[in-house]
């Protein structure tokens, strides 16, 4: 093995230390908050002893091709973010995840992933940041590309310790850090359902849509559609914290889908799609609100079926929301992550994204949504918008400018209804190219990098995941 690191863990008062593959393996989990399959994953390591810093993760990109530039962006991203916290890395551990394709051996994912762990290695040292220790983890085993010693580090490998066995486990545990199966097993809770079922709720998503988008583009009755939404939701939180919850995950999940018909998911979905209401419902972050609001959130995204995927950004991005506000970091940067791989230019996953791989303390934007939800709770009822005080011009651009950010899209194969149809094409139009602007209350972190890996077909790729434990930075 590689004996230039001894990189330790602070657990409270413990400090653990890890001297060989076999227990940096065994840590990788306990790091991250689950198993990241299918993941390039680098640690940042600091001062003399190694101590761990920043992570960073992300799918593997299935095309060769991409694996250089992806290399650099991340050692890139992780240098530079280390940085920005002020401790530039004194070197990097480096670790690839992932099981065997069908056919395939651990050993061959092993060598067919080789030139990748070389790409990172080269990377690093461009930077003058050296890889103390390059591992592959596949099917149980795991690998050194570091190590030369076939006494130590056999070419075929060794298996992984026995869960929850290790001194690691051990500290976890005391310290109430939990593993929370791998990265496949929590975004499984987060995808869209593949039953029978999705069919009956993609029509029911069609006839909302028609009934819904029109009134939030073009009509007076947005702020109508704002409180029905909202009205629905409460309902449905309501309903899901008076039933008795399943203790096991899938369970859960399952006796949460079959609390919410159809209408009532697709009607809430698509009254999400208006930035001003999504915001509004981010307010149930905290307290009674949060777990509840939590379960309709990830059920929500389960219904995002068929041509409706990319409506999932929104419940997915507040399930992120409320998971970093209640404490879940890992929870929240895989439901970040999925937000912006069917969106990645969804601009308050990004943001809230990016503040959760800071290490931002969420209370500042919790305590912007409470002044939001104190100013409203104070305002008249009845409000009349303003935009109907205008006369016939003003209202079509005021129209056209308030859309812009929102993302609302007409259902599939359908015209929205409205008395003027070449106005209301030219407002679905504007509306329809135009991306959410952040709100005020998302500070955007100094050194926001923009830059994606470009394999369309990555699993990560929008989910370039970095984790801060010390302050995930995990991006």
């Amino acid at each position: 093995m590689n004996k230039r690191h001894e990189p330790t863990r602070q657990t409270d008062e413990q400090q653990i230390t890890l001297r060989s593959p076999a227990e940096l393996a065994d840590a990788l989990p306990y790091m991250m908050g689950f198993h990241p399959t299918d993941s390039i994953v680098l640690v940042a390591l600091h001062g003399s002893r190694g101590r761990f810093g920043g992570r960073l993760r992300m799918g593997i990109p299935h095309s060769p091709r991409e694996w250089s530039p992806v290399a650099q962006q991340l050692a890139e991203c992780l240098v530079e973010g280390s940085e920005r916290r002020g401790y530039r890395p004194d070197g990097i551990v480096v670790f690839l995840c992932q099981d065997p394709a069908e056919g395939e051996t651990s050993h061959g994912v092993m060598e067919r992933l080789r030139p990748l762990a070389q790409g990172l290695r080269t990377a690093c040292g461009t930077l003058e940041v050296p890889v103390y220790e390059a591992m592959c983890i596949s099917d149980g085993r795991y690998w050194s590309y570091c190590c030369p010693d076939a006494r130590c580090c056999p070419p075929e490998g060794r298996a992984l310790a026995i869960p929850g066995t290790s001194v690691m486990a051990a500290a976890a545990a005391y310290a109430g850090i939990q593993v929370r199966g791998s990265l496949r097993e929590m975004e499984a809770r987060l995808e869209p359902w593949t039953t029978p079922s999705a069919a009956e709720q993609e029509i029911a998503l069609d006839t909302a849509g028609t009934a819904i988008v029109p009134r939030i583009l073009f009509g007076a009755a947005r702020e109508e559609v704002a409180g029905e939404t909202l009205t629905l939701a409460r309902e449905v939180m309501a309903r899901i914290a008076q039933t008795p919850r399943p203790t096991t995950r899938a369970e859960a999940d399952a006796a949460d889908d079959r609390l919410i018909t159809h209408d009532e998911a697709a009607t809430i979905i698509l009254g999400l799609q208006d930035r001003d209401t999504r915001d509004r419902a981010a307010q149930w972050m905290e307290g009674p609100d949060a777990d509840c609001a939590l379960r309709l959130w990830r059920a929500l995204s389960r219904r995002c079926v068929g041509s409706y995927a990319e409506h999932a950004a929104a419940p997915l991005t507040l399930a992120g929301w409320v998971a970093w506000s209640t404490g879940d970091e890992p929870g929240a940067r895989v439901a970040l992550g999925l937000a912006l791989r069917v969106d990645p230019e969804y601009v308050f996953a990004r943001l809230l994204h990016q503040a959760c791989n800071e290490g931002l303390d969420p209370e500042t934007l919790r305590n912007c949504l409470r002044k939001e939800q104190s100013t409203q709770d104070t305002s008249p009822a009845g409000a009349i918008d303003e935009r109907d005080e205008r006369d016939e011009t003003d209202e079509t651009d005021e129209r056209q400018r308030r859309s812009h950010g929102r993302r609302v899209r007409p259902p599939r194969g359908r015209k929205p209804s409205s008395p003027n149809r070449s106005r209301n094409e030219k407002a679905s139009r504007t509306s329809a190219g135009a991306r959410p602007r952040p709100r005020k209350a998302v500070a955007s972190p100094a050194g926001s990098r923009n830059r994606k890996p470009t394999d369309a077909g990555n699993r990560g790729r929008a989910n370039g995941d970095t984790e801060q434990r010390d302050a995930r930075s995990e991006r």
